[in-house]
């Protein structure tokens, strides 16, 4: 009676163990990538990245002139050119953030054990 004891308690401690890692890298993993991908399609109906490319070479304001041909295609490059640069920083921070929910475990372990 006492083995099996021992036994479904020394199970139950490396499940929740497993279980632990499971929720916080794999669970953790998906609601980063879906906020990610979240936070990107919120920023994308501001900046429309997508749909200034497709319309890149048309005058700006149906201004069918030289001007309005030249001056639509500096304003697209440029709206083009900040919303890269805010993909890309978006994108930096949530690696960092990510790199640093990965490293809670490991380091919460060896400050743990560096103590003893």
């Amino acid at each position: 009676m006492d083995d099996f004891a021992v036994g479904y308690l020394l199970h139950r401690f490396f499940y929740r163990i497993l279980s632990f890692f499971r929720h916080w890298y794999v669970g953790g993993s998906r609601m980063i990538a879906h906020t990610f991908l979240s936070t990107l399609e919120n920023i994308d109906q501001s900046l429309a990245i997508k749909i200034t490319l497709e319309h890149f070479f048309e005058p700006l304001y149906k201004d069918y002139s030289i001007i309005g041909r030249i001056l639509g295609v500096i304003f697209r490059l440029a709206r083009v050119a900040i919303g890269v640069v805010v993909y890309f920083v978006i994108a930096v921070c949530f690696a960092i953030a990510y790199l640093a929910w990965l490293a809670v475990p490991p380091a919460l372990l060896y400050f743990s054990v560096r103590k003893i």
